[in-house]
């Protein structure tokens, strides 16, 4: 029952029927908040952050505190140039995000995709310098690389049985080791400034920093927002299911609208929207669609959610799972060629450190649940934008790395703790 439903007192002797009136249309409680229009959205609203199912509120909350802060610490924080470093550092982490969302989804991790993502980086500069291979053909063969790797590895997961903490794990050793051998001695091999490592580098921009580019994205996405909602409207109205009021879609592209263009000024004021950034934004959009409106992106979610349940309804379950890891493969690879245009070198370094730390990071920070089944590649945008926030605001304080681990530390284990409060309150509120 909803709880936007009224409370009827019930009555000591009921009317006598009259037959001549004309039947009353009974209508399922759960309608009832979309028909109300947008103050009934807003009692949902309100319903659901009761019940413990607050989508990306609290990192929403948290960026806001974070570039207040800053900002209030040094002015140059959220100057144009700032936000557009921040906007370009954040793509190739970024990348790797998106294949662990996938996988997070299935309520399981790939420890492997910082190793692979140089891997691929060193596979690409190997062919491409190396070799003389064609660039654009050793970037599809980088990416394969990745691709292979990751079905591979969920290939032992889904058909052997071996924990997938444990193949990826082991996959984080080998592969890295594999780099090392490929790199040789040198450690490094140079990479030239053209081709897709030119269209990923920092001094490449959309459409040759014409700041006509920045506005001309903010209006794609507006528009493809607005339709692709008006089309979902139509669509769940004629099924006869719950759909968003037109007062709901109309705040939410007009919201989109505004941050966009505020965007693309901002970033005009400095050099335009990085390339890198424009990559990534299509991927997120891409895997979006793929995630929400395609049977495969439901039976993910299924199968995090309950894995005999999936079964039961007839999914293939190691195909998913393979899939999956494959995807997440792909994307670290990704992953890697942005970290080579950044530096145009593969070296022993490329997807060390920290990086797939961050990158778990970031998809958890985002929203997407450790436990499964909850979750969307939006994650990975705001994870990274918090993430590169905090390392680029203690870099204008120049404050020690060290710092900026620890802060980044307990913003994850907060976002963790968000994650399992909410689930305990879902299952109080019996939506869990």
């Amino acid at each position: 029952m909803s709880d936007t439903s009224k409370t009827v007192k019930p009555q000591e002797t009921a009317p006598p029927e009259d037959p001549t009136a004309a039947p009353v249309a009974v209508v399922d409680p759960r309608l009832l908040v979309r028909d109300e229009g947008f103050k009934g959205y807003l009692t949902e609203f309100k319903r659901k952050v009761r019940g413990g199912e607050l989508g990306s509120l609290p990192v929403i909350i948290g960026l806001a505190v974070i570039w207040t802060v800053f900002q209030t610490q040094d002015s140059l924080f959220l100057s144009s140039t700032n936000l557009a470093n921040i906007s370009y550092f954040l793509a190739a982490t970024g990348m790797l995000a998106i294949g662990l969302v996938f996988v997070l989804l299935l309520g399981e991790i790939d420890l492997s995709v910082g190793s692979v993502s140089g891997l691929s980086a060193a596979v690409f500069a190997v062919l491409a310098t190396t070799h003389g291979v064609n660039p654009w053909l050793s970037v599809l063969l980088a990416i394969l690389t990745g691709v292979v790797i990751g079905a591979v590895q969920g290939w032992f997961f889904a058909r052997i049985g071996v924990p997938a903490f444990v193949v990826t794990l082991a996959g984080f050793l080998g592969w890295n080791g594999l780099m090392l051998w490929l790199l040789g001695d040198s450690g490094s091999l140079s990479i030239e400034d053209k081709g897709l490592l030119h269209l990923l580098g920092q001094r490449s921009f959309f459409m040759d920093q014409a700041v006509i580019g920045a506005y001309l994205l903010a209006g794609l996405g507006t528009l493809t927002m607005l339709a692709g909602s008006l089309i979902e409207q139509s669509r769940r109205r004629k099924a006869g299911v719950p759909f968003r009021p037109t007062s709901e879609i109309a705040l939410r592209v007009g919201a989109l609208a505004v941050v966009s263009f505020v965007a693309a000024y901002v970033l005009n004021q400095a050099t335009g929207v990085s390339n890198a950034l424009v990559i990534f934004l299509a991927a997120l959009v891409i895997t979006d669609f793929i995630l929400r409106r395609t049977s495969y992106g439901r039976k993910i979610f299924a199968v995090g959610g309950s894995i005999e349940a999936a079964r039961r309804a007839g999914i293939n379950v190691a195909v998913v799972r393979i899939s999956v890891f494959a995807i997440s493969g792909g994307f670290a690879a990704l992953g890697g060629l942005f970290f080579a245009a950044q530096t145009y070198t593969a070296t022993l370094g490329a997807g060390g450190g920290n990086v797939l730390m961050l990158a778990i990071a970031a998809a958890v920070i985002g929203g997407t649940s450790l436990f499964g089944g909850r979750g969307n590649v939006w994650s990975a945008l705001l994870g990274m934008l918090v993430i590169q926030s905090i390392q680029t605001g203690l870099d204008l304080l120049n404050m020690n790395t060290s710092l900026q681990y620890m802060i980044t530390g307990a913003v994850l284990l907060a976002a963790v703790v968000i994650d399992s409060v909410s689930r305990k309150s879902q299952k109080t509120s019996g939506r869990g």
